[in-house]
């Protein structure tokens, strides 16, 4: 599987995907809005793009479709229930599908719902897993929560579905917000050294080459995967003063997500 990480550089830090057969050349194009920087890097690449897919239905993910559908002939996928949100969908996706991109990849489809309720996630296994996640998990964060989704939801597929995950996955999100929320995650969990240490450098990083991280990273400075961190719940206590003493994974999520939507 080869995969080509485009950077929109619009005002939401998009990223676009390509996912391509090495075999055959022929790709599938996630999210792409900047159709034009998607369809440059596959000309440059001698790849075909065949099928594009939508994580979920909002405009910054599928303002691309039309021209590129116009420019490729591609095929489109989204969530089966996006039907009704998304134009022109030729195959709808339920959890457990695959999507087969030339001779050599496939890809499962996650039903994640959270950030809208129409979401899916991208799994490639194999000897590289990785995980394409639109704005379900971005690095060191978690999508939000305000147009269509629902955060209950949310902490229901990182709980049931992402942590399950091989620690050795790679994690490719719809957007660049990496720097902002390591501090945030500095802000919940002070003393966490690794989160510090990473800041300095990804605040300077060239979006074009950015970091990927691997979900074992996510787990040491994401703070919406250290629900058990004795310093969070500490910090947390001090946001939320009438918390039962007995603190629940789920409740330090919510509370999290609550407050990262006014940070």
């Amino acid at each position: 599987m080869l995969v080509e990480q485009i950077w929109t550089a619009n005002n939401y830090r998009n990223f676009n995907y390509l996912i391509a057969c090495p075999e055959t050349g022929e790709a599938l194009a996630v999210d792409p809005l900047d159709h034009g920087k998607c369809l440059a890097s596959a000309k440059a690449k001698g790849w075909t793009i065949t099928q594009i897919l939508n994580t979920h239905e909002h405009h910054d993910h599928t303002g691309g479709n039309a021209a590129m559908i116009a420019a490729t002939g591609a095929k489109l996928l989204a969530h089966a229930n996006a039907k009704d949100r998304i134009a022109g969908i030729d195959r709808g996706l339920e959890a457990g599908d695959v999507i087969r991109v030339g001779k050599t990849v496939e890809l499962e489809s996650l039903d994640t719902p959270g950030h809208t309720m129409s979401h899916v996630c991208l799994m490639a296994r194999g000897d590289t897993p990785a995980l394409f996640c639109g704005d379900t998990l971005f690095n060191a964060g978690a999508g939000n929560c305000h147009n269509g989704g629902h955060p209950s939801e949310l902490y229901n597929t990182f709980s049931r579905q992402l942590a399950k995950l091989p620690e050795t996955t790679l994690i490719y999100p719809g957007h660049d917000y990496i720097a902002r929320n390591l501090a945030f995650t500095l802000d919940r969990e002070p003393d966490n050294a690794k989160a510090k240490a990473l800041l300095p450098g990804v605040e300077k990083q060239d979006p074009a080459r950015a970091l990927v991280t691997t979900l074992a990273l996510e787990r040491e400075i994401n703070a919406f995967f250290r629900l058990a961190s004795p310093s969070v719940i500490k910090r947390l206590r001090e946001a939320f003063p009438d918390l039962p003493e007995a603190l629940d994974e789920k409740t330090v999520f919510l509370k999290l997500r609550e407050l990262r939507n006014k940070w």
